[in-house]
């Protein structure tokens, strides 16, 4: 027996398959110039002889049409290119494509949870990364068959962002009685207790009054009403029916410096909550109900006449939004987190 052979393992019995890999083939190319027989070679890596003899006739190289000699690195570089080529069954089929536009489109749902939620009813559902390559190469592509989907990049969360620039002077009126964030408590920082909230509006069509957003900072469980317009009494008073008719008691607000919500003193007054104000031109300080506002915004867009929205719309949208999941609290809702809070 040649020293080579020597070195090699042999078992009894043949293994279940595999798929031969780049160590094999140069095991059979080393064993080739030695002179030994497909037969002896199957032995000494445990493989049929079918398997030895199929390997050589696909991947050995070839001048003309004789065959030459075999060699390992040409052979692998053949398989892959063969494995490359040939028809696959792809699961990303036209039910899996029609589901996640359908989430998308409805749910208004982000493809890290559409790639979550599929994965319960598909084992094979792909994953968020691929559900936002596959958006965005539909934005480009000239198929015919992709036109249905060349839209749906508009329906990611950050689909159509727009920097906005413009200078950093203050034109909003003055605030009397403000309390800066810096005067916070830490507590509220750190999101280490319930009743500690951020509120913003969002506006609709011609900048015209539209919704008061509130959101609870731990919990993020959010409130959504529908404003008659922007008077600071008005919404101020939308405010303190919010906090009258939460479950837990609340301790801080955190405002912006609109002038709705010039009047927030009453909220002190009236129901002894604190109220705090970002400084200017800084909305990542209420970072939290500013992402809230991203994902209303994926319901009713800039262009929304609220006026012709109703309450029951709203509520839906604000229920959609508490029922979403959300991965830093591994993938429970708001309303989950706020509800075993309160046993």
């Amino acid at each position: 027996m040649l020293p080579i052979i020597s070195q090699l393992s042999c078992m009894n019995k043949i293994r279940s398959f595999t798929q031969l890999e780049e160590t094999d083939r140069v095991k059979i190319e080393v064993l080739l110039q030695q002179g030994l027989s497909y037969s002896k070679i199957a032995l000494i890596l445990n493989r049929s002889v079918s398997t030895i003899s199929r390997e050589v006739r696909r991947n050995q190289s070839v001048r003309g049409k004789r065959p030459v000699y075999y060699s390992a690195r040409i052979a692998t570089k053949k398989a892959l290119l063969r494995h490359r080529i040939k028809p696959k069954h792809s699961h990303f089929d036209i039910s899996m494509k029609c589901q996640i536009a359908e989430w998308l489109l409805e749910e208004k749902l982000s493809p890290e949870l559409i790639s979550i939620k599929g994965k319960r009813q598909r084992i094979d559902f792909v994953s968020h990364e691929w559900i936002y390559q596959w958006i965005w190469s539909m934005k480009f592509s000239l198929v015919q068959a992709n036109k249905k989907w060349q839209g749906l990049y508009r329906y990611l969360k950050h689909g159509k962002r727009r920097r906005k620039r413009g200078n950093q002077r203050c034109r909003r009126g003055n605030i009397l009685n403000r309390s800066w964030i810096d005067q916070r408590p830490s507590i509220v920082d750190k999101r280490g207790r319930y009743g500690d909230l951020e509120a913003d509006l969002v506006l609709g069509k011609n900048r015209k009054p539209g919704l008061l957003v509130v959101l609870d900072r731990k919990s993020r469980k959010t409130w959504i009403r529908k404003l008659k317009n922007k008077q600071t009494r008005h919404v101020i008073n939308q405010i303190k029916d919010i906090c009258r008719k939460s479950d837990r008691p609340i301790k801080t607000i955190t405002l912006d410096n609109d002038q709705a919500f010039a009047e927030h003193y009453k909220i002190k007054q009236d129901l002894a909550i604190d109220t705090y104000f970002t400084h200017p031109y800084t909305s990542q300080e209420k970072g939290s109900v500013e992402n809230r506002i991203g994902i209303i915004r994926m319901f009713f867009n800039k262009k929304t006449d609220f006026t012709s929205i109703t309450k029951a719309e709203i509520k839906s949208v604000q229920n959609k939004i508490n029922n979403r999941p959300m991965r830093m609290f591994n993938y429970k809702t708001p309303n989950e987190v706020f509800l075993q809070s309160l046993h």
